[in-house]
């Protein structure tokens, strides 16, 4: 199995810029990371071509200016990086990350909806086994 190409924690955070925007322009990356770190123009163009040639964006031309979208949908892209932690970090133990959100105060009802609904498909998914 070929090992899929990782990403920083800036790369990460210009990724989930262009995710959330639903596509950009290496300006607006660029005025983002100016707003929010202190960086440069090129410094959002080095990122972004990074994350093409590791296979995380595309790109398109729209009106003459290139623009940047993630390859993979933002659900997915975010349970990547969930993956990528857990593995990475965590040595593949979940236990530190339920032990975490069950120390959460401020869980709202979608998102314990969604964490009953995945404890009851672990259930299923051991139960088959």
């Amino acid at each position: 199995m070929k090992k899929k190409p990782s990403i920083g924690r800036s790369e990460s955070d210009v990724l989930r810029f262009i995710a959330e925007s639903g596509g950009a322009s290496v300006t607006e990356v660029g005025d983002y990371l100016a707003a929010t770190k202190g960086q440069t123009r090129n410094t959002a163009l080095n990122m972004m071509e990074r994350l093409r040639q590791k296979g995380f964006v595309a790109r398109k031309k729209v009106d003459g200016v290139y623009h940047y979208f993630p390859s993979q949908e933002k659900e997915r892209l975010l349970q990547s990086f969930v993956e990528d932690f857990v593995d990475g970090v965590l040595g593949g133990s979940v236990a530190p990350l339920v032990a975490y959100l069950g120390s959460r105060t401020e869980v709202d009802e979608r998102q314990f909806e969604e964490l009953r609904k995945l404890v009851q498909a672990l259930e299923k998914t051991r139960d088959d086994t």
